[in-house]
């Protein structure tokens, strides 16, 4: 399941990024967004979603949502 599908206010493990971008990868590795790591999302919007990573929370596209793997 990606995070696009994910359910609202419940905690997930990040499984796997699935994307071939080198710059994507060490942007979310920087966010603390890698595989091992709890994720939560706090609300689905229109483009994207709200996500809580560690103590921050920070706004995804779709797209960015649909390689996150949880």
């Amino acid at each position: 399941m990606n995070l696009r599908t994910a359910e609202e206010g419940k905690e997930y493990i990040i499984r796997q990024i699935e994307t071939d971008d080198e710059e994507l990868d060490a942007f979310l590795f920087s966010l603390g967004c890698y595989s091992g790591e709890p994720i939560t999302v706090i609300s689905h919007l229109k483009g994207g979603c709200v996500v809580s990573i560690k103590d921050g929370r920070y706004n995804i596209d779709n797209q960015l949502a649909e390689a996150i793997i949880v």
